[in-house]
């Protein structure tokens, strides 16, 4: 018998191909990705939006035989991607910028975006600029300013923070007045890198992601008071790994998010005052943590099942959102396999 040719038994046969066989076949996915990768107390953020165009936030440490590169590349495999578009840097500090000459070893990024210069007057982040603004090479790289656009396919990143600056509105979201401003204390402004952090507001239909780096108290009040431009978010990734240096109530209560992430570790971060500030917004069982804060109690830390690593260093476990453009989303726990969905509203 005389064998049909592929595009003839397409022509064919079309109405029974499989969804499965037509979906890899060329269709796109309605999802957008966002993993909150285990760097042990840094940061290390990737996005992968339904086209397949990818930002990671981050980068986390150094050393460690390329821990974190590692489990950068894992998230990436997991997502089907094989390099990344940009690699934004929130502000020079080693747990989030340290990362970066292992992972360039490793991945082709097409584009590295930060800041501009490191404003710390210390040695060691002097140190880690220059890592890597080396190991970047001739790279593109591009200093971002509040107000700014960052380009990948399918979704609307816009700048909200960046070298201590801070923008008023947001493009498609009216301000409103900030009832919180009223009752918050004056906070001293450090003259670290942490509140020259650049913070982004991702929007993919009707969900929203916010993360603000590192920044601090007072530059989280410049940007929500009086007026809050920033709207309510679907998922908010827990400002400065859940310090209490960061995650002021005036912030927190007027973005009133759904759900929460907290990138801390098992030493760093996880402040009881700021899991309380953050879980009084979402309930505490919607604030997901990559850790076990175990310099805190237990009733500041999350339920086992929110907790990607519940002992000590972990193994990596990750936390994985799936958004749809309803603004429906879910948040998998990558060490139980557990998902919690959050209808569209």
């Amino acid at each position: 018998m005389k064998r049909l040719t592929p595009l003839l038994a397409l022509f064919l046969f079309g109405l029974q191909v499989s969804p499965a066989f037509a979906q890899n076949a060329g269709h796109k996915s309605t999802n957008l990705l966002i993993y909150s990768i285990d760097v042990e107390g840094g940061q290390a953020t990737l996005l992968v939006s339904p086209s397949g165009g990818s930002l990671l936030v981050d980068t986390g440490w150094p050393g460690s035989n390329g821990r974190d590169a590692e489990r950068i590349q894992a998230a990436m495999k997991d997502a089907g991607i094989t390099q990344i578009d940009k690699v934004l840097i929130t502000h020079f500090h080693t747990d989030h910028v340290g990362g970066v000459p292992e992972l360039v070893k490793r991945v082709k990024v097409g584009e590295f975006l930060d800041h501009g210069v490191n404003r710390e007057d210390s040695d060691v982040t002097r140190k880690d600029f220059a890592a890597y603004t080396s190991a970047i090479g001739n790279t593109p790289r591009r200093t971002l300013h509040p107000g700014d656009a960052i380009d990948v396919s399918g979704l609307n990143i816009s700048v909200v923070t960046a070298d201590g600056e801070h923008i008023s509105s947001v493009p498609g979201i009216k301000p409103e007045l900030n009832p919180n401003c009223a009752k918050e204390p004056k906070w001293t402004l450090d003259q670290s890198e942490n509140p020259r952090s650049v913070g982004i507001l991702v929007r993919y239909g009707q969900f929203s992601f916010l993360d603000l780096g590192d920044l601090t108290k007072p530059k989280e009040l410049d940007l929500v008071c009086p007026n809050n431009p920033l709207g309510k978010v679907s998922l908010f990734l827990v400002s400065h790994h859940g310090l209490d240096q960061s995650n002021s109530k005036s912030l927190v209560a007027s973005i009133h998010p759904r759900a929460a992430i907290m990138n801390n570790g098992a030493h760093k971060g996880g402040s009881p005052e700021a899991w309380q500030t953050v879980s009084e917004s979402v309930g505490a069982k919607n604030l997901f943590m990559l850790h076990t804060a175990e310099g805190s109690d237990a009733a500041h830390n999350s339920g086992d099942e929110l907790i990607a690593n519940p002992k000590g260093d972990g193994e990596g476990h990750y936390f994985k959102a799936v958004a749809h453009p309803d603004g429906s989303f879910g948040v998998t726990n990558s060490r139980t396999g557990e998902t919690k969905n959050y209808p569209a509203k």
